[in-house]
């Protein structure tokens, strides 16, 4: 089989590339543009894992995907997109349902926030002596162990929504901050954030999360140090 990875030079993509024996990594680097639609030949392959993501146009990144009719289509999505109604969140879960009723075999694997995003995050928000910190819980998973999930999948039959995959803990934002600056040694004080609105009750409420599926191995604490696991 033939395999292409969208996204194959970012943060997620490389990890599927390495994985997956002989595939090429596509991004606008390469000369396509998901986006512009340029470029596009270069995903004719048997499987197509998309790991290319845009915040705004997920929607169309996944129609030009889609029109290059791959016989297997592997999509990286988010554990709650349908029940937490931020805007990603809600194009990854349209972007889902587009896969679904394209035609087109497919695989879709749900994950739980990556160890990085999380640092990011409390790289920004340590700026200020008050470091502000979500008032909900998080299950975050390591992207090199969802990265191999997707090589693997990709390797195997199209199965339709595949099983979740969220880290092998769950904590509360304060505590994961905590670890983050015993880590770093920055010395911060934490403020709990709570806002109004329903995308912060549907994270309080778990949304996010995927307590049966902690199938991850690396924690937080573990990437923190580096400890590859």
């Amino acid at each position: 089989m033939t395999f292409v990875v969208t996204g194959g030079n970012g943060s997620l993509g490389r990890h599927v590339v390495a994985a997956l024996p002989g595939a090429r990594a596509v991004s606008r680097s390469t000369g396509t543009d998901l986006l512009r639609g340029t470029g596009l030949s270069a995903l004719h392959a048997d499987v197509v894992v998309h790991c290319a993501t845009s915040f705004r146009r997920e929607v169309d990144m996944t129609k030009a995907v889609l029109a290059a009719k791959p016989a297997h289509l592997v999509y990286i999505s988010i554990v709650g997109c349908d029940r937490v109604p931020l805007p990603y969140y809600k194009q990854k879960h349209a972007a889902e349902q587009l896969i679904a009723n394209s035609g087109v075999a497919h695989t879709i694997l749900r994950a739980t926030q990556f160890h990085s995003l999380l640092r990011r995050m409390f790289d920004s928000t340590s700026k200020l002596p008050l470091m502000l910190v979500p008032g909900f819980a998080f299950q975050p998973v390591d992207e090199a162990e969802v990265g191999l999930e997707l090589a693997t999948l990709a390797q195997a039959a199209p199965s339709g929504p595949a099983p979740e995959m969220g880290g092998p803990e769950i904590h509360e934002a304060i505590d994961l901050a905590r670890m983050y600056l015993a880590a770093t040694g920055k010395k911060r004080t934490l403020v709990p954030l709570k806002v109004p609105g329903a995308t912060y009750r549907a994270y309080r409420a778990g949304g996010n999360l995927t307590p049966g599926r902690a199938v991850g191995r690396r924690t937080f604490a573990d990437y923190l140090s580096g400890d590859a696991g």
